[in-house]
């Protein structure tokens, strides 16, 4: 009895069926909703990391300034005329908001870092839709710690005299919100870059996740959260507040 033979025409499976193929899809679609979770922490860990570094080569040049001055801090404001205000950061025109020219050469602590890039913190989105330019571009997104000097006056106090340098602020994520220069009003809060931060106003900006980075007068950083009962309740999305008031009095 002769063997039978398959048909020469029979045709065998050359692919994935329309099933398989949707259960591959979902695969692949369950596995990106895992992932980008994880991709988006990671980039925001490298701004974090950052920030930290732009904060450390800030606390260097403030270190090489005070050996330089009798280890006496930079006072906030130097001086002003009818062009332009002196501040530690640098000098800033008068005039319209987003307009106003930006000279950071002739900031406190310029002479130290020899060129910018260090001072923005790359977590401050200048260009979302609530963000207002206060000079023709970026200029600060860091602010002093107000209590280490006179925010109108010279500056008196030494380093040396601050008896527990760790536990005092030096520089942190600054920013306010603006509901009084155009484009900003009270029914349109925006928020700004600010150049410092104290206990008395929220300019301290916890753009981190809901926390602050930090630099301490010995050097180290710390990312901190708001001071409760502190965060500027007209723009609360941007978690605009206060640091704890004991990370910014030195103690004398």
């Amino acid at each position: 009895m002769p063997l039978t033979t398959p048909h020469r025409n029979q045709r065998q499976p050359t692919g994935f069926t329309l099933v398989e193929l949707l259960v591959v899809i979902a695969i692949i679609g369950v596995l990106a909703a895992l992932l980008v979770p994880v991709l988006a922490r990671g980039k925001a860990a490298a701004r974090t990391t950052l920030c930290t570094s732009n904060e450390r080569q800030l606390m260097l040049a403030s270190q090489m300034y005070w050996n330089d001055n009798n280890e006496r801090v930079f006072p906030y404001w130097y001086a002003s005329d009818a062009q332009g205000v002196r501040y530690w950061f640098g000098w800033l025109a008068k005039g319209n908001e987003g307009e106003r020219a930006f000279d950071a050469t002739q900031g406190a602590l310029f002479p130290y870092l020899k060129e910018r890039g260090i001072e923005t913190c790359p977590e401050l989105n200048y260009d979302s839709r609530w963000f207002k330019l206060k000079a023709r571009g970026a200029a600060y997104g860091y602010g002093y710690n107000l209590h280490l000097t006179p925010p109108l006056g010279p500056a008196a106090l030494r380093i040396t005299q601050i008896k527990s340098p760790t536990a005092v602020a030096l520089f942190a994520d600054a920013a306010q919100v603006n509901t009084f220069q155009a484009p900003a009003s009270p029914e349109h809060p925006l928020l700004e870059e600010f150049y410092y931060v104290s206990d008395r106003e929220a300019t301290t900006h916890f753009r981190h996740d809901g926390r602050a980075n930090v630099v301490f007068l010995d050097g180290h950083t710390e990312l901190i959260k708001p001071a409760a009962g502190s965060v500027d309740s007209r723009l609360p999305a941007e978690t605009v507040g206060q640091l704890p008031t004991n990370l910014l009095l030195p103690a004398k």
